[in-house]
């Protein structure tokens, strides 16, 4: 029997696993209900919830309730989370492997334009806080390599001000003259990816055409919240992050057309 010094990274552990690495491969993609993993991966559910359980143990998968109907979850695999445990596990293999897998690297030369940018749509009810944040800090994050848009289902005569404050003061992104629009609004464009923040928006884009990749990033509305403009730069920060995870994928995608 191995020494616990000589035992495997607890990452290791838990990834290694068939069934586990197929829930986190799938959740790498975006936020998924329990039924819905059942229905991708074709596994009773609770054997889904019995290694999803063990997954959020170790801390690489977050459940949120839906905000659209409360018996529902939604599950999240933390890409950050994974990346440092990747770092540590090499680190326990060899010193060296540590500085190799945490290296930023040189920053890519930008890419050539091509005949084709990816199209992203956001969406979310109001179009007044979280999807024009992600088209914000998408557009500034991409330098012009992506075609992004946003709207909602319901929208709000006005941009909320305090998203307007977060990605000003966050990000130097003025939005004083932005102005949300509604879904109907991107009739007869086409999209690569059709991303919802909202659980409850998550179903009403089902008729956008060009059969675009759909992604569901569950992210509660922050002008819910009674934490007031904090909330905003929370939700801000979320998006951001996942943005950072969604721009490598837009960029593989864009060198392939």
């Amino acid at each position: 029997m191995a020494s616990p010094a000589h035992a495997a990274p607890a990452f290791l552990r838990l990834a290694a696993h068939p069934l586990r690495w197929r829930l986190m491969s799938e959740l790498a993609a975006g936020d998924y209900r329990v039924r819905e993993l059942v229905e991708l991966i074709g596994q009773p559910q609770n054997l889904l919830s019995y290694h999803l359980r063990l997954l959020r143990d170790g801390g690489l998968v977050t459940m949120r309730r839906s905000t659209f109907d409360a018996r529902d979850s939604y599950y999240r695999l933390d890409l950050d989370r994974c990346a440092r445990a990747l770092a540590a596990t090499g680190a326990a293999l060899h010193p060296a492997l540590h500085s190799i897998l945490t290296a930023a690297g040189p920053v890519p030369p930008p890419a050539p334009a091509s005949a084709h940018r990816p199209a992203v749509l956001f969406t979310c009810t109001g179009n007044s806080a979280r999807s024009p944040i992600a088209e914000a800090l998408l557009r500034h994050r991409a330098g012009g390599h992506v075609e992004v848009t946003s709207a909602g289902s319901h929208p709000r005569p006005h941009l909320h001000l305090d998203a307007a404050r977060a990605l000003r003061e966050g990000y130097g992104i003025d939005l004083r003259d932005w102005r949300p629009r509604h879904l109907d609004s991107t009739a007869g464009r086409r999209f690569d990816y059709v991303i919802s923040l909202c659980d409850k928006v998550r179903e009403a884009c089902s008729g956008i055409g060009g059969h675009p990749r759909r992604i569901h990033w569950s992210v509660p509305d922050p002008a819910a919240e009674k934490a007031g403009y904090p909330a905003f730069v929370r939700t801000a920060a979320e998006i951001d992050t996942r943005i950072g995870h969604l721009i490598p994928v837009l960029t593989s995608q864009e060198a392939s057309s």
